[in-house]
């Protein structure tokens, strides 16, 4: 008779322990790692008072500040992260897989271990400055937050901004944070000039679920302030009312539209929640911590989304999902806009105007002629 195969984890594994203001349960090990990290109980009976569960901050020494894509369901085909890794803990981000690449979990470590691009602006600069660049609307905001809280320190964003604005590259801007209206003075000023456009994301009016499911965002009226400022000086904002969660959160698609257009926002966009690799077993393990009550429901809805499976990843439906209940999703939407006169102007940002200033120009040629990475000016 065949030997039972031995359990996968031993019986003396524990839970990780739930740390407060943190969105993820566990911290399971990269995929790409052989060895596997599990908790286990060291056998003392002691309760001890775990101390705070801290956000760390390490250099990125990136050679390359702006990313391209060529996804055909994306609308820019360049996108600028200061960040890897976002403090913000939403548990259902899809960018939380990519902490895997650096051999790190997309647990508590993408909400805790974070990596900073201190040379973000020189980096942009020489990039803009070369006579091969071609302008066209630069993205952030698209993978981790740009406005997280240790933007507030850092302000690595904002003289990314000071740079694009030199430059009069136009910019486009999702955040879940108030703290992009620290910048409404640069933001203001590139609006004038047709060079910026911002959206707030906002999930959930409910203080309650958003303090679990994204626990150090902006709260909810908070984000909707933030797009009244930004209206009020002129900026062009819209909302993003993604994820919907079937079961969850969808119900509120209406009234986060009327509070954002009420606020001044004259655009609006939605996507569905998307689960790829692990973001799967950790929003399950979330829900089912949070909203036991609902979790089946929820899980089954999204899977009636998705062809059976919680995550299909094919371009045109990975966004907005597929069959019945992504149907009504995407017709409450479209007949809410409808009635609130949002997406009536589309604003196209303005990429005639780009010049390369004259003091990079020299700084470039100097780079070049003493062979070095041109430093920021």
């Amino acid at each position: 008779m065949k030997e039972p195969s031995p359990p996968l984890y031993p019986d003396d594994q524990i839970a990780e322990p739930q740390h407060n203001g943190r969105g993820a349960l566990s911290n399971a090990t990269s995929r790409y790692d052989d060895e596997k990290r599990i908790r286990t109980n060291d056998g003392w009976d002691i309760e001890d008072e775990l101390p705070p569960l801290r956000t760390t901050l390490t250099k990125d020494a990136t050679r390359t500040i702006i990313a391209r894509n060529a996804s055909p369901d994306v609308p820019f085909d360049r996108s600028i992260n200061p960040y890897r890794g976002c403090e913000h803990g939403c548990i259902y981000c899809f960018a939380r897989p990519t902490h895997a690449y650096l051999g790190l979990s997309p647990g508590l470590d993408f909400e805790t271990r974070i990596l900073f691009k201190p040379e973000a602006a020189a980096l942009l600069t020489a990039e803009l400055a070369s006579p091969k660049y071609r302008c066209d609307v630069v993205a952030m905001g698209t993978n981790t937050d740009p406005y997280q809280p240790v933007e507030r320190d850092l302000k690595i964003t904002r003289q990314i901004l000071r740079v694009l604005s030199d430059f009069n590259n136009p910019v486009g801007i999702v955040t879940k944070n108030h703290l992009i209206t620290r910048d409404i003075d640069i933001l203001g000023d590139m609006a004038k000039r047709n060079l910026a456009e911002v959206f707030l994301s906002v999930t959930t009016l409910d203080r309650d679920l958003a303090r679990t499911m994204e626990p150090r965002a902006s709260a909810p009226h908070r984000r909707i302030a933030a797009i009244r400022e930004l209206a009020a000086a002129g900026i062009p904002v819209g909302v993003m009312t993604a994820p919907m969660i079937p079961g969850l959160n969808d119900h509120e698609m209406e009234a986060i539209l009327d509070a954002a257009a009420a606020a001044g926002a004259t655009r609006a966009g939605y996507t569905a929640l998307r689960l790829p690799l692990e973001i799967k077993d950790l929003f399950e393990e979330w829900l089912r911590a949070n909203r036991p009550d609902r979790a089946e429901r929820v899980l089954s809805l999204v899977r009636q989304m998705r062809g059976g499976a919680l995550y299909k990843a094919e371009f045109g439906t990975r966004m907005k999902g597929e069959g019945p209940i992504a149907q009504l999703l995407s017709q409450r939407f479209a007949a809410s806009v409808k009635r609130l006169d949002l997406n009536r102007v589309r604003y196209r940002l303005d990429t005639q105007r780009f010049a390369v200033p004259a003091a990079a120009r020299t700084a470039l040629v100097d780079a070049r002629r003493d062979g070095r990475q041109m430093r920021l000016l």
